[in-house]
């Protein structure tokens, strides 16, 4: 599926824990991983932690949705920081923006301006974003204008988010462009995520799109590099492993995987920073750092 390529041209029963070492050929990561009967929680006493309800709501909140043909967007997983870019000057330094309506996420704005500017330092300053947000409404237009060569249907778009962008070179297209190559080895380290790689396409179930990128956050961003995992694959390895801790450019994090249930209530270490998202499918996902 060629979605806007066409623009980018323009461009354990003992209670023993058991820790796995993954080593890390590059070091995007160091990862270990838990037995799935171990949780962070059993380290913890109850003096050390708060309680929070998580409700199902949450499912659908989040960095970290999950969204394609089987699990489409809810509206309330929008972000709630949408700006139109061409109105911040500031954010939009190092880029060209192919139109004056292409809207985004401020916070992944931010983040994507501070990752233009660090690939400025390596030589490659080509960029142009060609598409951000777009509406349910949009969507749905745009659906019917182009059909399913060149777009997804309302709801199944991760542009209904906020969360992803088209981005292209202004020198040529993205299948040859230094912009691609580097945002294919670095754009993690900015909590990015190539979404539709060449190599995934029987998961994502879309063909390679050099162009979208998709905000996770770090650590996330980093342990699927690692791992070489799609968001797919992410979401199911911290379903099965429950817990993990990763060193990243020596921060330090938890990630931890709940799936919703009635009356579910989590323990988060006090006065440490945390983030709760949904994954849009059946859990929440916990991100502290450490």
């Amino acid at each position: 599926m060629k979605k806007w390529g066409f623009l980018l041209f323009l461009s354990v029963g003992l209670g023993i824990a058991f820790v796995f070492i993954i080593p890390s050929f590059q070091k995007h990561a160091e990862i270990q991983e838990y037995h799935p009967n171990d949780t962070w929680e059993d380290e913890e006493s109850s003096e050390d932690t708060q309680q929070k309800e998580i409700t199902e709501d949450q499912i659908k909140q989040g960095d970290l949705l999950l969204v394609n043909s089987e699990h489409p967007a809810d509206e309330r997983g929008i972000k709630s920081d949408i700006i139109n870019l061409s109105m911040d000057k500031e954010l939009t330094q190092g880029y060209v923006l192919l139109d004056y309506d292409i809207y985004l996420s401020e916070d992944v704005a931010r983040r994507f301006s501070e990752m233009v500017a660090a690939a400025q330092k390596e030589g490659v300053s080509h960029f142009l974003v060609s598409s951000g947000f777009r509406d349910f409404e949009e969507q749905r237009e745009l659906y019917e204008e182009r059909g399913a060569a060149y777009a997804l249907p309302a709801g199944h778009s991760e542009h209904n988010l906020g969360l992803a962008l088209d981005v292209g070179s202004t020198q040529t297209s993205m299948y040859e462009a230094a912009e691609a190559e580097w945002i294919k080895e670095n754009a993690w380290k900015h909590g990015f995520i190539l979404r539709y790689p060449q190599d995934k396409v029987d998961i994502t179930g879309i063909e390679y799109e050099p162009w979208h990128l998709r905000y996770v956050g770090l650590p996330h961003s980093a342990i699927m590099k690692e791992k070489n995992f799609v968001l797919e694959e992410y979401l199911e390895y911290l379903r099965e492993k429950k817990r993990v801790s990763v060193e990243v450019e020596g921060e330090k994090y938890t990630v931890a995987y709940y799936p919703i249930s009635e009356n579910l209530t989590i323990h988060i270490p006090k006065n440490r920073e945390y983030e709760i998202s949904g994954n849009n499918v059946d859990g929440v996902i916990m991100t502290i750092h450490e």
